[in-house]
Parts: structure tokens; sequence; C-alpha cells
């Protein structure tokens, strides 16, 4: 199965929720428009991310490891052997790598790579559910589209590509689930999710935590992709001064006169013109 679209209308914040709760696994293709590296890879595994490469020719990984001197030459790997086991725990098990090597590698694939990808302005993407995941790609570890969001999302500056995403700044938000969130949130998130009730809006929010109002509808939105809370739009009220039927001086019986007057003419005037439309159609 092949689902394509355009991040400029289904942002990749969106596309890991959605790989996430759909517990997905294939590969996500990410064709950027203007930048220098114009292929992104990442697979999943039910929903997971288990690696990413700006290549696709299975080398990525090997090409990390060499980079870092980790393993000078590299041992013979039967097309068995990787078909049950990630190259990254095949070198484990022969103490070629370390764990916390291992992790060092997956942070560098996938967080710094994938956190990266959340400025892109705009992208076509493909994800194929038929597509095979490369054991010569993975490090054996994986992350949630959730944490991985998070992480991208905190450390994006430039939020021009997400604007049109953010709540309203007059939207509520109301939690999707009972007790305390399981991610780990820092500071300012949990702040903002205190108030999750839908009784107070964003702007409420600002004005409380004393944060100027884009960098809550920014936290809003983190919290929101990665399915803690929804936005609760909420009735904006406007005062209307409370008018009088006698400071408008009118008499009532004259008025209803006139507006049926009005009507009638109206009425008349607008059946005159449809005849002749329709007269002049024969």
């Amino acid at each position: 199965m092949l689902i394509t679209g355009q991040l400029s209308e289904f942002s990749l914040p969106e596309l890991f929720q959605f790989l996430e709760q759909g517990q997905k696994t294939g590969l996500l293709t990410l064709n950027s428009f203007n930048q220098e590296t114009k292929q992104h890879y990442i697979w999943f595994r039910q929903g997971r991310i288990v690696a990413a490469s700006d290549r696709n020719d299975e080398t990525g990984l090997l090409v990390l490891i060499q980079k870092r001197g980790w393993i000078n030459s590299l041992p013979s790997i039967s097309s068995e052997q990787l078909k049950t086991t990630p190259l990254g725990l095949y070198f484990k098990a022969n103490n070629l790598l370390q764990a916390d090597q291992l992790k060092l590698l997956f942070y560098t694939q996938v967080m710094q790579q994938v956190c990266a990808l959340f400025e892109l302005p705009d992208a076509d993407f493909t994800f194929d559910s038929n597509a095979a995941i490369p054991s010569l790609e993975l490090t054996g570890l994986s992350s949630l589209g959730s944490e991985v969001t998070l992480a991208g999302l905190r450390a994006l500056q430039d939020w021009s590509a997400l604007q049109n995403k953010l709540p309203e700044i007059h939207s509520a938000l109301t939690s999707r689930s009972e007790g305390k969130p399981t991610l780990h949130l820092n500071q300012a998130e949990w702040n903002v999710w205190e108030y999750t009730d839908g009784q107070v809006s964003l702007k409420a929010i600002a004005e409380q935590l004393q944060i100027p109002i884009d960098k809550i509808q920014q936290i809003a939105f983190r919290l929101i992709v990665v399915d803690l809370v929804e936005e609760l739009p909420m009735m904006v009220t406007s005062s209307i001064p409370n008018l009088s039927l006698n400071s408008l001086d009118l008499n009532p019986i004259e008025e209803t006169k006139r507006m049926s007057s009005n009507n009638s003419s109206l009425s008349t005037a607008f059946l005159e013109n449809l005849m002749s439309f329709l007269q002049g159609k024969t």
C-alpha cells in the first residue's frame, strides 16, 4: 500500500502521529524541493522509527561506523544472519561494538537526521508499507515517533513551515486521557499541560505563565501532535450595547407597515425580473 502527499498539506509531525497510531511498518521517503540532499528515508516497524538515512543503498549505518573509526575491517556476514539480526546487534554480539556505541549511533542516525527534517518548508512524501526494512541499516534500537517529534520540535528554530498548523490563541486544550502523560515532557510542556481542562484559552495561559503567545502555541502544537491533548475552540464574546425599543424612537405599528410594504415591493420586483428572464430563455 502506498500513501502519498505533501508536507504542506500533512506535516511531518502529523505524519509521524498517523504512522505511530496505526502501528505502520514500511518506508517513509521524503523528496525535498530545495535542499542539497533531495531524498530522505525513514523506516518504521509497528509505528516505531527503527532507522533513517539520506541514502537508499543500505550503507548509511556502515558509513557512520567507519567515520567514527570504530571498526577497521568489516567481518563477513552471511545473508542468512542479516535476515534475523540487525547489523548493530550482530556487531555487539561479536564484541565489535558496545551498547553505548549503539546508542550513540542511533542518536546520530535517527534523532539528528530526522529532527533536522522538521525544518523542511515542503516536500513530497511516500509511505510504502510493502518496502523491506534493511538489516544493514538497523542498530537494533527504536524510538516512538512521538519521542522523535518532541525532540525535533523543541529544537526547531524556524516555525514558518508549521505556522498554519498552530492552534488558535482563543482555543483551549483538553487532555485526551486520564492521568499524567508517560512521555518525557520538559518543564514548559508540563506547565501548559496543567491547563488542559478545556476552560482556559491559550492567550490566558500565556498571560498566566508570562510566556509569549507564539511560544505557547508551539508548545500546545507539540502536545497535540503527540496525542496528549486536543484543541478545543472557545466562543469569543464581544460587547454589544443593549438597545431598548424606546431608544430607537420607532412606532411599532408604523414600522411593521413599512417592513410589509418593503417586502411586498421586493417580492413583486423579484417576480417581474424572474418572468422577464424566463421569457428571454424561451
